[in-house]
């Protein structure tokens, strides 16, 4: 089927993806005492614990901000919310073909969409967090109105670029199980190969320039200082990044769709 024919499947499915996400959404906190107050209370625990670490301990300042402003906190969730999305999603997803294998048996639906709910769900999690992290920057005097249109913009081309991952992913476990746990492994590098609980300034003044320029590679790094720049610092990010991180992202995306389109065929046998 061509790539339009499956679009227009999954568009004609709005519904049962729908219905898919919400189902995400009420059992991600099913039974639990807190229940969605558990998405704001796991980031502000690792925020707590990472700045008693990186800020008290090892004394790691963040750059000034706006009008000065010097808080490691809302610089670091600034950084750690973005994270925590892509990384949730990329471990969820992974999942989410397994955990519905007797309804991919049972009848014909886009594979996709289990995939892409798994995701909205997240997405969900991810635009309530940075709600209130720009209400935490309102608290405490920091006008982020004016950019908050262009954080929707860069959610959204990390949406594009985490979907990409969890349907690369999501179908490689199936046929390959221990993927997860290397996975496990690749994030826990990625996330300190990443300039979210220091400034990147710190990479720039320790690694030779054909390093650095290695490392400024890494999408993440693009993300997290885009997002800090709109946030932390109020200012449009270069436009060099930007074009980037829609670079990437959109090859991401196109292939993980491609993997998974090529893979799907075998996925009720697998299972």
């Amino acid at each position: 089927m061509s790539a339009r024919g499956a679009l227009a499947e999954i568009s004609a499915s709005k519904e049962l993806l729908a219905n898919l996400t919400l189902r995400e959404l009420r059992g991600k906190y099913k039974r639990t005492a807190l229940g969605w107050g558990w998405s704001l209370l796991n980031p502000l625990a690792l925020m707590a614990t990472y700045s008693l670490v990186f800020s008290v301990l090892l004394r790691i300042e963040p750059p000034p901000g706006k009008d000065g402003l010097t808080s490691y906190p809302l610089f670091l969730l600034c950084a750690l919310l973005p994270w925590t999305f892509v990384s949730n999603t990329m471990t969820g997803a992974m999942e989410s073909l397994l955990q519905n294998a007797n309804l991919i048996k049972k009848t014909y639906f886009r594979r996709e969409i289990l995939v892409v709910a798994t995701v909205l769900s997240f997405l969900v999690s991810f635009g309530t967090e940075m709600a209130v992290l720009a209400l935490a920057f309102l608290i405490v005097g920091s006008m982020v109105v004016p950019w908050l249109p262009g954080v929707a913009l860069l959610m959204a081309l990390l949406t594009l670029f985490a979907s990409g991952l969890a349907l690369l992913l999501a179908v490689v476990n199936v046929y390959f199980r221990d993927a997860r746990y290397l996975v496990g492994i690749a994030l826990q590098l990625w996330f300190y190969a990443s300039p979210i609980l220091y400034p990147i300034a710190y990479v720039n003044e320790n690694l030779p320039g054909w390093a650095a320029s290695l490392y400024e590679a890494n999408p993440m790094v693009g993300f997290v200082e885009s997002f800090r720049d709109l946030l932390y610092v109020q200012q449009a990010p270069p436009l060099a990044t930007v074009g980037y991180l829609v670079v990437v992202s959109a090859g991401v995306f196109a292939l993980g769709a491609w993997c998974f389109s090529r893979l799907e065929g075998r996925l009720a046998e697998e299972l």
